[in-house]
C-alpha cells in the first residue's frame, strides 16, 4: 500500500477558515432566514479597478489574434510587469531592488509556503504568536516540527509572543534562530513596524546568519509616512531578507490571483558542505520546475495598477477599506471594547468581552448578531481571548454589522 506524508497527521483537525465556514454553514442550515454579514476572512468585496479590467479585456482580445497570441510565458513573470514593480514599489522608496530579483506568482500565501522547498530541514524557525496560520502549517507539512503540545504549539518552533505589553511587536529572541517570519502591517493584529524596529531585526539576522521572511501583503494600507513599506528600506536587508507582496488586497485580486516574491541576488545560505549558495538561483530553479507562471491576462491587469488611472483607483479602494476600519474601530471603542489595529491596516484586533474565549465569542456573535469574525485563538495560543474583524466588506454591511454588535454588547 502507498504511504502518506505523516506530517499532515500532526495538523489540527481543520485549517482555521474552513472551520469557520463549517460553523457558519451549520448555523445557516439551522437558521435559513438569518442575514449573515461576514467580517472574518480577509476577502475583498469591491470590483476590480477599471484600469485593470480594461487592460485584461484588451489582453483577451490579443489572445484572439495569432500575431498577438501568448502561450507559455516566462516562469519568473513578464519583464514589463517586473520593471513596473521594481520602479514603483521599491526603487521609488530608495530600495535597491532590480526587476530581475522579482518573481511573479499566483499568491503570497502560496509563496510563503513554497519558499520552504529551498531550505533545509534543520533550520530553527521563529514565528510570532498569534500568527498567520499558513506559516506554521506549511512548516508542519514539510516536517520541520514535532507534534503539537498541550499549549497548542508545535515542538521545534520558536514562538515569539505579541501582546498588548509589547504593542504586538515581538521581542527579538535571545537565542539564535535561522528563519524568521515577520508580517507588517500585521495579520491578524493590525500592528505596524517602525524603521527602528525593522533595523534591529536586520541587525539580528545579519549577526546570526538568519533569513527574514517578510510578508508585506498589506503595505498599501500604510498611510503614516514615517513607517516603512518594505524591509528593503532598511540598510543591509538585501543580505538577509526575502519579501512577499500581493495584489490581492490593494487591487482586489483575491480571485484573480497575482503576487510577487523578491529574492535579492546577494542573499546566500549555507549548503551541507559549508559552502555558500545564492538563494536566487535555487528559487529560480524551483519556480522553473514547479510553476508555469501567472497568465498573461492577469499580468496585464496587474501592470495596469501602475498606470496613472490604476494608481488613483487603487488608492481609492484602499481608502475605502481604511474608512471601513475607522468606522469599526470608532463604533467598537464607543461600545466599550478594547480595540487595536485598524490604523495603517485593514484588520481590527479586539479583546473579547466578559472573559469569553475566542471561539465562545465567535459563536455568541454569530448567534446573537449574525456577524462572522475570526477567533484569535485560531492564530495561536497567544491569540486566545482576542478576536479579528476584517474591514473588507461593503460600507452598508460594515455599518449594519456595527449597529448589531453595539446594540448587543454595548457596555
Amino acid at each position: 500500500m502507498a504511504t502518506i506524508n505523516d506530517n499532515y497527521l500532526k495538523l489540527k483537525a481543520g485549517y482555521l477558515f474552513p472551520e469557520i465556514a463549517r460553523r457558519v454553514n451549520a448555523f445557516i442550515e439551522a437558521n435559513p432566514d438569518a442575514k449573515i454579514i461576514k467580517l472574518g476572512i480577509g476577502d475583498v468585496t469591491e470590483p476590480l479597478p477599471e484600469a485593470c479590467r480594461t487592460a485584461m479585456i484588451k489582453a483577451v482580445e490579443e489572445m484572439g489574434d495569432r500575431n498577438s497570441f501568448k502561450g507559455y510565458g516566462p516562469e519568473q513573470g513578464y519583464g514589463w510587469l517586473r520593471e513596473k514593480i521594481a520602479a514603483n514599489d521599491f526603487q521609488a522608496r530608495g530600495c535597491d531592488i532590480d526587476a530581475s530579483e522579482i518573481f511573479i506568482s499566483d499568491g503570497s500565501k502560496c509563496d510563503t509556503g513554497n519558499i520552504l522547498d529551498i531550505f533545509g530541514k534543520n533550520n530553527k524557525i521563529a514565528v510570532t504568536d498569534p500568527v498567520y496560520p499558513v506559516y506554521v502549517d506549511t512548516n508542519v507539512m514539510a516536517g520541520h516540527t514535532g507534534d503539537m503540545n498541550e499549549k497548542g504549539e508545535y515542538d521545534g518552533l520558536v514562538y515569539l509572543p505579541i501582546t498588548t505589553e509589547n504593542n504586538f511587536t515581538a521581542a527579538i529572541p535571545s537565542q539564535k534562530v535561522d528563519l524568521i517570519y515577520l508580517c507588517f502591517p500585521n495579520n491578524p493584529t493590525g500592528a505596524t513596524a517602525t524603521k527602528e524596529y525593522l533595523t534591529a531585526w536586520v541587525g539580528y539576522a545579519k549577526a546570526n546568519g538568519s533569513i527574514i521572511f517578510f510578508d508585506a501583503a498589506y503595505e498599501a494600507f500604510i498611510t503614516d509616512p514615517s513607517l516603512p513599506h518594505s524591509i528593503y528600506e532598511i540598510e543591509g536587508a538585501r543580505d538577509c531578507a526575502i519579501e512577499f507582496r500581493s495584489f490581492s488586497k490593494n487591487a482586489g485580486f483575491t480571485g484573480t490571483r497575482c503576487a510577487l516574491t523578491v529574492v535579492p541576488k546577494t542573499l546566500k545560505a549555507q549548503a551541507s558542505d559549508g559552502s555558500e549558495v545564492e538563494l536566487w538561483k535555487l528559487w529560480n530553479r524551483r519556480q522553473s520546475t514547479k510553476f508555469n507562471g501567472v497568465s498573461y491576462l492577469v499580468q496585464r491587469g496587474a501592470e495596469a495598477v501602475y498606470s496613472e488611472a490604476g494608481k488613483a483607483q487603487v488608492k481609492a479602494l484602499v481608502s475605502f477599506y481604511l474608512e471601513n476600519a475607522k468606522i469599526i474601530c470608532n463604533q467598537l471603542t464607543a461600545a466599550g471594547f478594547e480595540v487595536y489595529g485598524g490604523v495603517n491596516a485593514p484588520y481590527i484586533w479586539l479583546k473579547t468581552p466578559n472573559n469569553l474565549s475566542s471561539w465562545d465569542f465567535f459563536d455568541k456573535l454569530l448567534q446573537t448578531t449574525n456577524v462572522v469574525g475570526t477567533p484569535g485563538s485560531g492564530f495561536g495560543a497567544a491569540g486566545e481571548g482576542y478576536f479579528r474583524i476584517s474591514a473588507f466588506n461593503s460600507r452598508a454591511n460594515v455599518e449594519e454589522a456595527m449597529k448589531r454588535i453595539t446594540a448587543q454588547f454595548k457596555a
